[in-house]
């Protein structure tokens, strides 16, 4: 097991718009192109098998710019296609915040990176008091019906507090600043009002992209 004193100050850092990961998630990815081929085989001969899912930041005249907050996993499955790319599945571990970027040879970027401020993300899982899990998923039902999109809700029923917002934050479409705000979220209560709000103002016929401005 990893705990937060283990994890390294320096890690690859894949930015991807609207992916976000959180805490004890699960996130599946597709991985092609050959910079990124590169940092999966260069993080599978390490022991902790970590990669830092980031979001680029949209600032006009710079391509490159990324938030400061993002979220490291773990890969713990992978598979090979027959056309070479990668199925992997990263588990989510703790968030971070970028110190600066670390120059070099590597095709891929590495981040100098702090975990302060986030120590809770390895602990316990967190509940939801405030949860009021008939209303919130009939809101979430609403939504997905709206997007024609069909799910389990027979599992989601089922499932814990903190993983049942967690996974709906990951999944939903919403715009990748909005998806920022649900990773940044200092509490799972905070998160789901803020999931709440994103999908309350889109069924309303809002953009959901207006909401966090």
């Amino acid at each position: 097991m990893i705990h937060i004193a283990d994890l390294p100050d320096t890690i690859a850092v894949f930015p991807l718009p609207g992916a976000v990961l959180l805490p004890r998630s699960r996130l599946p990815l597709q991985i092609f192109e050959p910079r990124y081929l590169q940092m999966l085989e260069d993080t599978l001969k390490t022991s902790e098998r970590l990669i830092g899912m980031i979001q680029p930041l949209p600032v006009p005249g710079d391509k490159n710019a990324l938030h400061k907050i993002g979220c490291v996993g773990r890969v713990t499955q992978f598979s090979e296609t027959e056309d070479g790319r990668y199925m992997i599945t990263l588990n989510g571990l703790s968030r971070f915040r970028i110190v600066r970027e670390v120059e070099g040879f590597s095709p891929y970027l590495r981040c100098r990176v702090s975990w302060a401020g986030f120590e809770a993300d390895m602990g316990k899982a967190e509940k939801d008091p405030g949860l009021n899990r008939k209303s919130f998923m009939k809101l979430v039902e609403r939504f997905l019906a709206r997007q024609q999109r069909t799910t389990d809700w027979a599992a989601m029923q089922e499932t814990d507090d903190e993983l049942l917002i967690n996974s709906l934050s990951m999944l939903l479409e919403f715009q990748p600043e909005d998806k920022q705000a649900l990773l940044e979220s200092p509490s799972l209560s905070n998160r789901r009002e803020t999931l709440v709000t994103l999908i309350e103002y889109a069924l309303r016929g809002g953009r959901a992209d207006e909401v966090m401005q």
